[in-house]
């Protein structure tokens, strides 16, 4: 009967202390599974097991990834850090961009090469949360929107890189999500905007009340709870019926229909 019985699953979640990382610790401790969060400030779950680091100092945030690994193992990776900017192109200052970049992608990247080689032992996931602005673009937050876009195909790589070793690959991708991460982007003033300054203010206020009718971080973290159970998951995940229909028709529509209805949102 002892083969029969399933031994406790362990995931890692970069990025749990609040929103949709927060609400996945949730739905996974609630599952059975043993979580470990690795963010700048705690997750307030009780049953969830704290690693303070930052994803952009130094390697504290991979060598926490190593460590439970060793320790327990990892069955499944969420990486769901981010950060967002509203600025014009061009008086976007580097450090910033660069920044938001370390963030969105390559803090990704270090925990995917921290995590696979504990996954290749007996298999795994790893869920990497991006955004439905990496296939449409949000305007004035185009550096969001890259870096996202950068998520997506890197995940599609990885899926075929590491399918031999049983480790499956999946974007998540929600659309806007009613979060804190609305009040937490970096918006640059008026006169760092210059002649862009009421279009970037229109195009913040667009987004947050995107953001802000949208789909709950609870049911985001459904999503990607389903995912992470799924024998054969899809390598691209759409949250949402409406966001998935949203993601088809821009994929079908010409490109410049696409723009149009993107400069309209954001520029009502």
């Amino acid at each position: 009967m002892e083969n029969f019985i399933r031994q406790e699953r362990t995931a890692i979640i970069i990025g749990a202390s609040s929103g949709i990382g927060c609400e996945t610790a949730s739905r996974l401790t609630s599952g059975g599974w043993k979580v470990f969060n690795i963010s700048r400030t705690p997750c307030e779950n009780k049953l969830v097991n704290n690693i303070c680091a930052d994803v952009t100092c130094g390697q504290d945030a991979y060598i926490g990834i190593k460590l439970t690994a060793e320790k327990y193992g990892v069955d499944l990776l969420v990486y769901c850090a981010g950060c967002s900017m509203a600025a014009p192109i061009e008086h976007v200052q580097e450090s910033d961009y660069k920044y938001l970049f370390e963030v969105n992608f390559f803090g990704a990247l270090k925990a995917v090469q921290a995590a696979v080689p504990y996954m290749k032992q007996k298999g795994g996931h790893i869920i990497l949360v991006g955004s439905l602005g990496g296939d449409i673009p949000i305007i004035f937050d185009s550096f969001y929107s890259a870096s996202k876009a950068a998520l997506e195909m890197f995940a599609r790589s990885a899926h075929s890189e590491l399918k031999p070793y049983n480790i499956k690959v999946t974007a998540v991708l929600p659309g806007g999500t009613a979060t804190g991460f609305t009040f937490k982007r970096k918006v640059y003033s008026e006169e760092k905007n210059g002649a862009y300054a009421g279009d970037v203010n229109r195009a913040v206020d667009a987004l947050a009340h995107m953001e802000q009718g949208g789909m709950s971080a609870a049911d985001v973290a459904v999503e990607i709870y389903k995912t992470a159970l799924m024998d054969s998951p899809p390598v691209i995940k759409t949250c949402g019926a409406k966001n998935s229909a949203y993601r088809m028709l821009s994929r079908v529509m010409p490109e410049k229909f696409t723009l149009y209805m993107a400069e309209r949102m954001y520029r009502q």
